[in-house]
């Protein structure tokens, strides 16, 4: 395939109105705001580091729990009891403000910190989020659960339970512990016999098991209390607190004298459906470096699809230690649900339950909780855009994933355009077919447009933290979607496209990167993407880049193959062509033979979604280890704009 032709294919297959006066205060959505609604229970922990150079120990801890009631119009007030190991026991009520965008995705504060907590609430009532963007210095998860209008008993509470746990209390990274617990609740108070199988941070990747009997449990007005039997030896001791959802298909909770969290899911009968979209939010602890003196722990919200065995994902990640602060980091995962709802990836053992909501439990020494709630599909009538529906499109990064200058976007919907209609040459127009797409009130060039999808790049000159996104088609605009805006997007394209396997990746000889062809250590191989953001010298929106000179990115951006950082010969704009960016890539000499994971970084985001193949005789399983998220900092504009 020649190096045109498949610019062209990367750019097709990922891939007139008075407009408001530009320079208008962009605000976020808040449409969605009636969808938290009510009274909820919580649990929120916090984790603040001693210091952001050492070794992870902690130097404060706070567990908050208790009930928030939302209004549905953007005010909450809160009944929160705190555990802080500085402090001790305090509370009391509280109010404060939320704003939820038409897709569920949005910001509430946080009157525990003082930090906005960002997250999502799906169509089950679930919020689940992290204050990513703290500013001071603590790294949290957040779960919320509405409390129904039938109020859980302890007749109500039966089945079976798998359970994620996570459990900080030491404030050491040697002792943290995290594990995957097996309960089955008879319907009378009785907890049966208790498995829990894990690891502490300092015993690496070996397991600890035991069985715990003698627990019980308790209801009252909805929520729940497991106490366990006081023992010297055994991990779980004395109460619990739970909180249910109202279908009793998923629970959250934690001790109320210690700093730890759970999730969990009630398992059902057959294998249990793992498909669509889902809101996410985790802690992680990676223990592996713990040899060297210290432990990673970062917390993080997002969004992933998934389905046919494999997922794109993407998180917003808090990590103070080796990253300073917060990024957007983007993934792809293969997954096989077993009939018991099980599955495993090298990093996180994983249960989907009754419902659809997934929890996941670390395996050492990468610990961690991840819990996992779908949301249905989104439809509108006339021109509709859907507000999940803005998708990185060469690596399909979910829309809770900031957009960058020059990206170029691929818009979901219905009704966008009366047919399919490419741009016939560049520089690409800003209508088509009579279809328009504005983002901060300029208009955007256009690829591509069709009924249900449209291909778009994001202006160079878009300012602020917050994008309004509108499509316009023959006079009639879409619903606005409002995301927010980052200096880079890292997006590769794949072949084929879609953003999980084969990155677009070519030799010198402009011949692509197969199996067949594999890039071999020491080489310099083409890589083409999209989201790396500003460039110089500044190019007209939609123009192709010049043949004859470098249009060079402005921002630092590094790579990574599996696990070994690589030399960056050159990153911007690929010659010739418009909307399609290019990374020139020389290999480490050192590489692992196989299949590994090619990362790309700016200063505010990282992605390890695609594969590169590497020549030679050996191969093995460590190549496809995904490389730990590392970017070089910069400022992000989320607290910026929602901050005071």
């Amino acid at each position: 395939m020649t190096f045109i032709k498949l610019a062209k294919s990367l750019l097709l297959l990922a891939a007139l109105s008075v407009l408001p006066a530009p320079g208008q205060t962009v605000a976020w959505d808040t449409s969605g705001n009636g969808q938290l609604k009510g009274t909820y229970y919580f649990r929120q922990m916090d984790y603040g580091l001693s210091n952001q150079a050492a070794d992870g120990t902690l130097a404060d801890a706070i567990a908050s729990y208790g009930t928030i009631t939302f209004d549905g119009a953007g005010k909450y007030s809160m009944s929160v009891t705190l555990l802080d190991a500085q402090l001790g026991f305090k509370g009391g009520p509280t109010t404060g403000t939320y704003s939820i965008a038409a897709s569920g995705y949005g910001f509430l504060d946080n009157p525990i910190t003082g930090d906005t907590i960002y997250g999502l609430v799906n169509s089950q009532g679930i919020f689940v989020g992290s204050a990513t963007e703290s500013a001071s210095g603590y790294n949290d998860m957040f779960v919320a659960v509405p409390i129904g209008p039938t109020k859980a008993t302890n007749a109500t509470f039966k089945g079976s339970y798998s359970i994620a746990f996570m459990d900080l209390s030491s404030g050491t990274p040697v002792k943290t512990f995290n594990a995957t617990v097996q309960m089955a609740p008879d319907g009378a108070g009785n907890l049966g016999s208790v498995g829990l199988s894990g690891y502490f941070g300092g015993n690496g990747s070996t397991k600890t098991t035991q069985t715990v009997a003698g627990g019980r449990y308790i209801f009252s007005n909805g929520a729940g209390v497991l106490t366990f039997p006081n023992s010297t030896t055994a991990l779980l001791v004395g109460q619990y607190y739970l909180y249910i959802s109202p279908d009793g298909n998923f629970i959250v909770g934690g001790s109320p004298n210690a700093f730890d969290m759970f999730v969990g899911v009630r398992t059902g009968t057959g294998t249990p459906s793992f498909d669509g979209l889902y809101y996410q939010a985790g802690i992680d602890q990676d223990e592996s470096t713990l040899s060297s003196g210290y432990a990673l722990l970062d917390t993080y919200f997002g969004a992933f699809s998934a389905g046919s065995g494999a997922s794109v994902g993407h998180q917003r990640l808090l990590e103070f230690l080796s990253n300073g602060g917060s990024i957007d980091y983007t993934y792809s995962e293969n997954y096989t649900v077993k009939s018991d709802g099980t599955y495993s990836t090298p990093y996180m053992n994983y249960v989907v339950g009754a419902g659809g909501i997934r929890i996941g439990s670390g395996i050492g020494p990468a610990l961690g909780i991840n819990v996992a709630i779908p949301q249905t599909k989104f439809t509108g009538t006339g021109v509709f855009l859907d507000p999940t529906g803005i998708v990185n499109a060469a690596s399909s990064a979910p829309f809770t994933s900031s957009i960058a200058p020059g990206e170029l976007l691929t818009l979901y919907g219905s009704n966008l355009a009366s047919a399919l209609t490419i741009a016939a040459d560049v520089p690409f127009p800003t209508t088509i077919g009579k279809v328009q797409v504005t983002i901060n009130n300029v208009a955007a060039p256009i690829y591509y447009v069709s009924p249900t999808q449209v291909s778009a790049i994001v202006p160079y000159g878009i300012t602020g933290g917050i994008a309004q996104v509108q499509v316009i088609n023959d006079g009639v605009a879409s619903n606005t979607v409002t995301m927010f805006i980052g200096a880079t997007a890292p997006g590769v394209f794949t072949v084929p496209p879609g953003g999980i396997g084969y990155g677009a990746i070519l030799h010198a000889d402009y011949t692509l990167v197969t199996t067949k062809s594999p890039a071999k250590p020491g080489e310099t191989v083409q890589v083409f993407l999209t989201g790396l953001g500003a460039v110089t010298p500044a190019i007209t929106d939609g123009a192709a880049a010049p043949s004859d000179s470098l249009v060079k990115a402005t921002n630092t951006i590094g790579a990574n193959i599996g696990g070994t950082s690589a030399t960056v010969a050159f990153a911007g704009l690929a010659p010739g062509l418009a909307g399609l960016y290019q990374v020139n890539v020389t290999l480490p000499a050192t590489l692992t033979a196989g299949d590994n994971y090619l990362a790309i970084s700016g200063p505010d985001a990282y992605t390890a979604e695609v594969l590169i193949p590497i020549a030679g005789t050996s191969s093995s399983s460590n190549a496809l280890a995904r490389p730990t998220p590392k970017v070089v900092r910069s400022a992000h504009p989320m607290r910026r704009v929602l901050k005071p």
